[in-house]
């Protein structure tokens, strides 16, 4: 009996081996690596990222960018290989690309492009493409352009997305529009997790800063490190850099670095430049058809979703836990990585005030729409007893 036993342990233990070897061949991209972990967990059954009908997630997009390509229901859905980081996401039907990203298009303005780059760069690349399609071919000459262009994006900070809206929007010379859109995040947790990454090797050597038709010089853009990379670097080696993009990075993203002078600091006073970029930032932000929070992510998916009208197929996931909530600092450290970053700490407080007021206002639109819905069908209910009662008196 007890040999029996060990026989059917055996088995159990074999066929979980199976298992887990065909899951590793079928999906063996970096997206399957949580689905992995939880095949070996015990607590499996406990998956917070379902469904409110307790469908399983086909998978966890690490950022709002896959969730773009991964998990947004689509007539025609991005098709994404396994070991590929682009995805080709084309509309129904057609050979043309509807959204602008590194996961379908690559870096085609330059390694995470900032706002200037972006709304200089997008339109005219985009035509390009276009008007080669439009050249008469053997295969196709009759190839008919969408009117508009849904989804454009730039991760790191900026994306673009195509809305019936009268937000920012940026045309092209074929009559395409693009709806540029941001995910914002803590400054202090954004800094942190930035000066995690330098630490490992990263390094933003391929990014051009392209901006009134040139990059900056090495005198303009100096910079923090000699060598190859700037790995291993303390995070006070970080913060003494007086050249590090880290330092309000959010703010010099979003904001149109031609209103003073680029990356020439000697066109204008400190102070003046800070409030012409900090106010250029929240004017391109509150223009923007969509932006989001990362530490709102059922709500950035809410107001995505409804500005939009796209829905994703699996509910967004709430992570508290990431590199740079591993680090611990002290007070004095943080109030230092504010002062670095209090451009920053001032457009972030407008974007969450911001945010909240376009979360409210979507919430009660759609309350005002499912109370007229009920108000109608009260209403027909009541036309259609009113006949019955009728048709009542009339038969007797």
């Amino acid at each position: 009996m007890e040999d029996r036993s060990h026989k059917v342990l055996l088995a159990l233990v074999m066929l979980f081996l199976f298992a887990v070897i065909v899951l590793q061949y079928v999906c063996p991209g970096t997206e399957c690596q949580l689905l992995r972990l939880r095949a070996l967990s015990p607590a499996a059954a406990a998956d917070p990222y379902r469904a409110e009908d307790e469908t399983p997630a086909r998978f966890v997009p690490p950022t709002f960018g896959r969730h773009l390509v991964r998990n947004i229901q689509l007539e025609q859905p991005c098709e994404c290989r396994a070991g590929q980081k682009k995805c080709t996401c084309h509309r129904p039907g057609k050979r043309e690309t509807w959204l602008f990203s590194r996961f379908s298009t690559g870096w085609s303005c330059g390694l995470h492009a900032d706002w200037t780059e972006l709304t200089n760069c997008v339109p005219s690349v985009v035509d390009s493409k276009k008007e080669v399609r439009l050249r008469p071919s053997r295969k196709a000459s009759d190839e008919v352009l969408p009117a508009q262009s849904p989804v454009c994006r730039h991760t790191a900070s900026l994306d673009c997305v195509d809305s019936p809206s009268e937000h920012n929007t940026m045309h092209t010379s074929l009559g395409l529009n693009f709806y540029y859109i941001t995910i914002l995040r803590d400054p202090v947790s954004r800094y942190l997790s930035e000066w995690r990454h330098v630490q490992r090797g990263a390094t933003w050597k391929a990014s051009l800063h392209v901006c009134d038709g040139r990059s900056p010089t090495t005198e303009e853009l100096p910079s923090c490190y000699t060598g190859d990379d700037w790995s291993g670097c303390s995070l006070q080696e970080f913060m003494d850099c007086p050249y590090n993009l880290a330092n309000n990075r959010q703010v010099r993203m979003l904001s149109d670095l031609s209103l003073v002078g680029c990356y020439n600091l000697s066109v204008m006073p400190e102070e003046q430049r800070n409030k012409v970029l900090l106010d250029s930032a929240k004017e391109n932000l509150k223009r923007m058809a969509f932006f989001g929070l990362t530490e709102f992510q059922r709500k950035t998916q809410y107001l995505f979703e409804k500005t939009f009208n796209m829905n994703f197929i699996s509910p967004f996931t709430q992570y508290n836990s990431t590199r740079a909530s591993s680090v611990e600092i002290d007070k004095q450290t943080q109030q230092r990585i504010e002062a670095l970053n209090f451009l920053d700490m001032e457009l972030y407080d407008y974007a969450k005030d911001l945010f909240l007021q376009r979360y409210q206002y979507m919430r009660q639109k759609e309350h005002q729409e499912a109370r007229r819905k009920r108000q109608e069908q009260r209403k027909i209910l009541r036309a259609k007893q009113a006949h019955l009662r009728e048709q009542g008196e009339n038969s007797s």
